[in-house]
């Protein structure tokens, strides 16, 4: 035992010199610094002499430990002081450091002088030095939050580790010190491996000691509610740990048959009774009340609330969470039991969306869905109904008639807007509060504030709704433009073939031509017919096609005026492609092309040619043309057309985007007056494989 405490320490009296060393030969050397390491040095010290030496005692070694925490309680507050203060010598005008200089002299006196020891040993039954170790390790422990809580983020990277090993030696020391108040004797099992503890410790400290270089002008220290929150509560479970450990330690003394098993049992019920209050909400609520009143000058900080209901809202992936979100939000805010959520539909009714633990009788909830009075009333006060402010002040709400929820045993407590744009896009119902309060005008400002951000949320997750219906329409809308636009081409053709009927009736070729036109006017109004079912323009078959073929069977089927001068200075000509498709496409641009010539003088060629890997095809006519301008800003632009009524405006539209979509190019070449080229290359078949 005692060979392992002597090795134990002995490391940290060697890792402790090392790093006084370290400390001292830095140029910016941080005097409270080497001080807390020099005092930690000399109790490492006291403790390796204890074990050599018959007349030293390991409990004579506990003053050193005092002037050891006494040093580093030092470093710590002066930090603090530096920060807020940037100045070391306002860490001595604080009442809270008087006491802590007071309290630690009293507790150098008790362990210096053996008689105060006994006396005290004598009167309590109880060893003083443990339950003044373990309000050391306490305040160490505060004193360690209180700064890395109250250093601002951009110089905590300074601090970190010295918080680190700080918290770990007050936690080690609370353990220790705790158990051997509890049992009224040094717990040696823990005792002895502090030594290790503080030797691995040093390296942190080491990296501590080139950081400590902290700005006060650059940051201001502050002291967010989450300190003194944090920080009451580690305090009182110190005080409360210290309390339960005498209760035991005379629990047990009192009866030596039973002492143990009692001493088990009570230990037990005051750690069920420590956990009881931190799983409690109404307990929660009633600390959040206490502090609010009694700590600060406002009752919220509000940047926090804002950010952390800004960083939930964007984990939210639908409306259902978002509902949720809302009366979990605002029930939270006020320690509400529960609420429900009233949405406004297409037709400005509010309904029940959603609701959390709502009480509320079927009466209540049909009145709420009837009532037209109530939203009226909101939209136009925009502020909060308290139901607790209407019981003491009801010439507040002359204007509106609240009776259906005025009776003794109702749960509804407050009906909170939430505005978007001076709009009412909904309202939520919170039933009682956990803990019945009063509402001031912070609380209400914040239900204000956060029911404007849950409205805007609701107002995106709406407007997002609308942009999805309005992509499905526009695809509806898209599929339907091009199947009207197919059929207006196969419309004029039928025309064609009817306006021509009483002249060719009887030629043979005509009939011929006919046959063959209204053969192909069925397979394409099939295709269509598939496309319908399919619900999509997209799921077409593509295969090998002959452009030598389809060309020529598209000048030939096409009647119109002037007729179409075929030229082909190839003989095979094979792509991939949706026949159905590119035939519709060009049998437009002829189409178009034959609008666009008038006069007798006028003509219309098709021209089908290789340039390298790809196929080209021209149609060409000397007729009206186009300026560059219209080229580049509405030809190809959908559902814009220069025909009026007779146009659909997707034809170059839907011509481009199929031809792009195959890899191929379109060049548009035109000028006023003088006529227009389509230029169309598609790749061969060969270059695809």
């Amino acid at each position: 035992m005692e060979s392992y405490i002597y090795f134990s320490y002995l490391s940290a009296t060697v890792a402790y010199s090392l790093l006084l060393l370290f400390a001292c030969i830095k140029k910016n050397r941080h005097f409270p610094f080497i001080v807390a390491v020099f005092c930690s040095l000399i109790w490492s010290a006291s403790v390796i002499i204890a074990t050599k030496n018959s007349h030293f005692f390991f409990a004579d070694t506990l003053t050193y430990e005092t002037i050891r925490n006494a040093a580093w309680f030092f470093q710590v507050s002066a930090l603090l002081s530096k920060q807020r203060h940037n100045n070391y010598k306002q860490i001595f005008k604080s009442k809270i450091s008087v006491i802590a200089i007071l309290f630690i002299a009293s507790v150098l006196i008790i362990e210096t002088f053996p008689n105060s020891l006994a006396l005290i040993r004598d009167t309590l039954d109880v060893d003083p030095r443990f339950a003044s170790h373990v309000i050391f390790a306490v305040f160490g422990l505060i004193l360690v939050e209180q700064l890395y809580r109250s250093t601002p983020l951009k110089q905590r990277w300074n601090l970190k580790f010295l918080c680190i090993s700080l918290g770990t030696l007050f936690a080690v020391d609370l353990l220790v010190y705790s158990k051997s108040l509890l049992f009224n004797t040094l717990d040696f099992a823990l005792w002895q491996s502090r030594g290790v503890i503080n030797a691995l410790m040093t390296p942190f400290l080491a990296i501590t000691s080139s950081r400590l270089k902290l700005n006060s002008d650059n940051a201001e220290l502050t002291t967010p509610r989450k300190t003194i929150f944090y920080t009451t509560i580690l305090f009182g479970c110190g005080i409360y740990l210290i309390l339960m450990s005498f209760a035991g330690f005379y629990i047990k003394n009192a009866n030596a048959e039973w002492g143990e098993a009692a001493q088990t049992l009570f230990i037990f019920l005051a750690i069920l009774l420590l956990i009881t209050p931190f799983t409690s909400g109404k307990i929660r609520a009633l600390i959040k009340v206490y502090f609010s009143k009694h700590f600060f000058h406002y009752s919220y900080d509000y940047r926090e609330e804002w950010l952390k209901i800004s960083k939930a809202l964007a984990k939210l992936e639908s409306l259902e969470e978002l509902k949720g979100f809302i009366i979990t939000t605002l029930t939270e805010l006020v320690e509400s039991a529960g609420g429900g959520l009233w949405l406004k539909n297409d037709q400005g009714h509010f309904f029940l969306a959603a609701e959390q633990n709502l009480k509320l009788t079927p009466q209540e909830i049909e009145y709420l869905r009837n009532i037209d009075e109530l939203p009226l009333y909101l939209a136009n006060k925009q502020w909060v109904i308290d139901f607790f402010e209407l019981a003491h002040a009801p010439e507040v709400y002359d204007d509106i008639d609240l009776s259906p929820w005025c009776y003794e045993d109702s749960q509804v407590w407050l009906i909170v807007p939430l505005f978007h744009l001076n709009r009412l896009e909904a309202f939520v119902v919170l039933t009682q509060a956990r803990v019945p309060r009063k509402l001031d005008w912070e609380d209400h400002d914040l239900l204000k504030t956060v029911g404007m951000q849950l409205a805007n949320a609701l107002a995106l997750n709406k407007a997002s709704e609308e942009l999805a219906n309005n992509r499905q329409f526009e695809t509806y809308h898209r599929l339907s433009a091009y199947l009207v636009h197919d059929l207006k081409n196969l419309v004029a053709q039928i025309s064609l073939i009817v306006r021509n009927a009483e002249k060719h009736k009887h030629n043979p070729d005509f009939f011929d031509d006919t046959i063959d036109t209204l053969n192909n006017v069925v397979k394409k109004m099939h295709h269509i017919v598939d496309q319908l079912k399919q619900g999509e323009t997209n799921a077409r078959a593509t295969t090998f096609v002959n452009l030598v073929e389809l060309v020529s069977d598209i000048a030939q089927q096409h009647i119109g005026t002037p007729a179409i001068q075929l030229t082909i200075d190839i003989d095979d000509c094979v792509i991939t492609a949706d026949k159905i498709k590119l035939s519709n496409i060009l049998t437009n641009l002829l189409q178009n092309a034959q609008d666009a010539t008038t006069g007798k003088e006028g003509w219309v060629k098709l021209e089908l040619t290789k340039n390298h890997d790809y196929a080209v095809i021209k149609i060409i006519d000397n007729g009206t043309g186009m300026d560059q301008q219209f080229i580049a800003e509405r030809l190809f632009k959908p559902f814009d057309t220069t025909k009026g009524n007779a146009g659909m405006g997707i034809g170059a539209y839907e011509a481009r985007d199929y031809i792009l979509k195959q890899a191929g190019h379109i060049r548009v070449d035109s000028q006023t007056g003088q006529g227009t080229t389509f230029m169309i290359q598609l790749p061969l078949a060969n270059k695809l494989l």
